[in-house]
């Protein structure tokens, strides 16, 4: 299956069983939410999980787009990316867990074909507050999986205060195919988690305690980029449909290593989608996070060869994301808002050689000089020392 193919599946099969698509577009909150982008599938219908009525109804499905900065250093391995889709589901207060999950290795098993040797589950075992999720282990076994037990891996919560609970998790072996599957989720790394399917029974007070929900609800989350890495055999994202005019255009335009190349195809990747959903370059906020991964894109570049320039992006690659994103911005719009953080930032790194190349910079530097850097020359302590570098 190709990417288009996998949504459509997944949307089918949901619509066929009583569930309502919902815009799953921006990554930008609503302005009463404090976060700067929307981190997860189910960010946007918190306040639906948390009781009030959706206007679809109880049932709900979306593919939504995230960005996460937590993981930006990881960005270059096989899996991490910053922006991404989460296919996910939702039960508000209809039907239960036991359902969810049988629904979920259906779809897996009959819509994506994995076979049921191929997967294996881990469940909430308990703790000291609450009690193991037995309701999913009897699910599990009725249906014939491998059943793991954990503790803190298999329960959910997005914040120290606010919902959680026990969640199951849908694990796919990815080795050899000739080769039987071994060890558990929790031992063996080539159990690869695909899709979560969260019990949402509880709410956790300012004082930590927890309060069971009036209206218990399932929350469901599928990475698609993972999904789709899996199902179409490859041992990393970028090797699948969604990377590959990526990977095809940028090794011949710009030389450089696996890592590197795959740090700015994601950076430049995510800009051009931060930059379709109306933000700009700046010094704060949403605006930072966007000049940061275009920085970090041309610090890469420039490392080898100071001549490369966003200019050379192919229009293909700009054109390619914007529609995957479901963005309707032109190319040129992109381009511009690119090529003009590609000069401004020309100009900050010939102002920050001559600034550091004065005397009393030549030694190491302390926490004052970083602040003097940046407050005085606009030089951010990672740009400070990219420049320091030999």
């Amino acid at each position: 299956m190709n990417t288009d193919q996998i949504v459509r599946t997944f949307t089918d099969w949901f619509r066929e069983r009583g569930h309502e698509p919902v815009n799953g577009g921006t990554l930008l909150p609503s302005p009463s939410d404090p976060v700067l982008f929307t981190t997860s599938g189910m960010h946007p219908l918190t306040p639906y999980l948390e009781g009030r009525p959706h206007p679809q109804g109880r049932r709900l499905i979306s593919l939504q787009r995230c960005l996460r900065t937590t993981d930006l250093d990881e960005v270059g391995d096989r899996t991490h990316l910053t922006v991404f889709e989460m296919l996910g589901s939702w039960s508000l207060g209809d039907y239960g867990h036991s359902q969810s999950l049988r629904w979920g290795y259906e779809l897996l098993r009959g819509g994506f074909g994995i076979p049921p040797g191929r997967m294996y589950v881990t469940v909430f075992g308990g703790d000291d507050e609450v009690g193991p999720d037995i309701e999913s282990l009897d699910t599990w076994r009725e249906l014939g999986l491998p059943v793991e037990p954990t503790r803190d891996e298999n329960w959910w919560s997005h914040d120290p205060v606010g919902l959680c609970g026990p969640d199951s998790e849908i694990f796919v072996w990815t080795g050899d195919p000739g080769t039987p599957p071994q060890g558990t989720p929790t031992s063996d790394p080539r159990w690869v988690e695909v899709w979560n399917h969260v019990s949402m029974r509880y709410r956790r007070e300012s004082d930590g305690s927890l309060q069971p929900l009036q209206r218990p609800g399932i929350d469901t989350g599928m990475g698609l980029e993972r999904l789709v890495t899996v199902l179409q055999g490859h041992n990393s994202v970028y090797d699948s449909d969604l990377f590959e005019p990526w990977t095809r255009l940028l090794p011949p335009l710009w030389n450089l290593d696996e890592t590197s190349t795959r740090l700015v195809c994601d950076h430049l990747r995510s800009g051009i989608v931060v930059i379709g959903d109306g933000v700009r370059p700046s010094n704060a906020g949403r605006g930072y996070v966007l000049r940061r991964l275009i920085r970090r894109v041309l610090t890469t570049l420039w490392r080898d060869d100071p001549s490369r320039t966003l200019s050379d992006l192919p229009d293909e690659l700009l054109r390619h994301t914007l529609d995957h994103f479901r963005q309707p911005l032109g190319t040129g719009p992109v381009r511009e808002v690119l090529l003009d953080e590609e000069r401004r930032f020309d100009r900050l790194l010939e102002r920050g050689r001559r600034v550091l190349g004065r005397p009393e910079f030549n030694g190491p530097l302390s926490d004052e000089d970083y602040h003097y850097l940046h407050d005085t020359h606009g030089l951010p302590r990672e740009l400070v020392t990219t420049l320091r570098t030999p």
